[in-house]
């Protein structure tokens, strides 16, 4: 199997067992637990590559879905693959398309070989199949990449989630036998089964038996209650080969980030962050702040007194509050920076906390001072 993607242990949280390690890719290395942020269309929502190298992000997430309608996976190839079409040097993960087929497109047909659906901006028939999503991956040129996979909704009941998870098992096989540069691209399993344990079980033991480079756990965070996801994660998790990269798909609020930390979990990902912020929510060490709000009309102090990042070092709550009642795009800017800082600054407080073996600690001071352990907490 290929050895493009290496996860290398650092320590083990001695409180809660989370650990600390190194992704290797052939674009560099990043240490986890990580959050990366998305680059859905090659580009995070109105960042720079070079800020969000700033703000600390090792790796960033791109779509297959979209880049396949818009431009081509063959004019990405042509420019010479992602990083390059981009300017992104550091390590990149394309999903299989999978999520957004199943999420943006109302009238599809899954068969064995794939699935028939429209295309979410014009309308177009569209045939998406492991090897299809393989060739656009392969043309992208992602470090990571992910088999293509069926995300059924929640809920779901126990027959169709079962030929579902079996589907996704042989799609898999079919991934990896289509996979054509595993010397530069390592290629993930994903693991589904929604929440039956059996089910999680099956998956696992399946996408194991094929020996991937690193597995992700998908089908959490699509409308399930935060317990029914730990309990998935406690329980999947640890059926996962330990020397191998764990990735939880879809996952941005700060909670879940800590939670999945503590939970073994290494890599994250979630467009979160970017879609409040332009609606003028923000992330802060006190909670969750609505910036649009009133109230702050006359605050002249920073969005967060205890962050360091660009926005709250150079920008007032009353000013950004200004942009964003104007519709100044240079306010989304802000407010997208400043998430987007925020939840690599909480990874880079994990992992310190994880090497100071307090990971414990730390989330109930976490939980604490951002208002989750508060009656009716309000979360994102």
């Amino acid at each position: 199997m290929s050895q493009a993607i290496r996860y290398e242990l650092i320590k083990t949280d001695k409180q809660t067992g989370a650990r600390l390690g190194i992704v290797h890719t052939p674009h560099g290395s990043f240490e986890t637990p990580a959050f990366m942020p998305v680059g859905t269309q090659a580009s995070v929502k109105t960042m720079s590559p070079e800020e969000v190298k700033d703000m600390g992000a090792g790796i960033i997430l791109s779509n297959t879905y979209h880049l396949w309608l818009r431009p081509g996976h063959d004019i990405v190839r042509e420019a010479g693959g992602l990083h390059k079409f981009m300017n992104w040097d550091r390590p990149i993960l394309t999903d299989s398309g999978g999520f957004q087929v199943f999420s943006l497109s109302h009238i599809r047909k899954i068969e064995e070989e794939g699935v028939h659906f429209r295309n979410h901006l014009n309308g177009d028939k569209l045939f998406l199949s492991p090897e299809k999503a393989m060739e656009i991956q392969n043309a992208l040129g992602a470090d990571i990449m992910m088999a293509f996979d069926e995300c059924p909704p929640f809920p779901a009941t126990f027959e169709y989630m079962k030929a579902s998870v079996e589907r996704t098992s042989r799609w898999a096989e079919r991934c990896l036998e289509a996979h054509a540069r595993p010397h530069d691209q390592g290629l993930f399993g994903i693991v589904q089964g929604g929440e039956f344990e059996e089910l999680r079980k099956q998956s696992a033991k399946d996408l194991v038996s094929m020996d991937f480079p690193g597995y992700a756990i998908g089908g959490l965070s699509v409308g399930e209650p935060k317990d029914i996801m730990n309990r998935m994660l406690e329980y999947t998790t640890p059926l996962l080969p330990a020397e191998k990269p764990r990735y939880l798909m879809g996952v941005g609020s700060p909670d879940s980030l800590i939670d999945g930390a503590i939970r073994g979990i290494d890599m994250f990902d979630c467009v979160l962050p970017t879609r409040i912020a332009r609606n003028g929510t923000c992330m802060t060490s006190e909670g969750r702040l609505v910036i649009k709000n009133a109230k702050f009309a006359r605050d002249f102090g920073p969005l967060d007194p205890n962050c360091d990042c660009y926005t709250c070092r150079n920008y007032s709550r009353a000013y950004i509050r200004h942009l964003l009642k104007a519709e100044e795009t240079f306010g989304i800017r802000l407010t997208s920076y400043h998430n987007l800082y925020f939840l690599q600054d909480l990874m880079r407080n994990v992992r310190q906390a994880i090497r100071e073996d307090r990971l414990g600690d730390f989330r109930e001071e976490f939980f604490e001072a951002y208002g989750f352990n508060k009656p009716n907490a309000k979360n994102f």
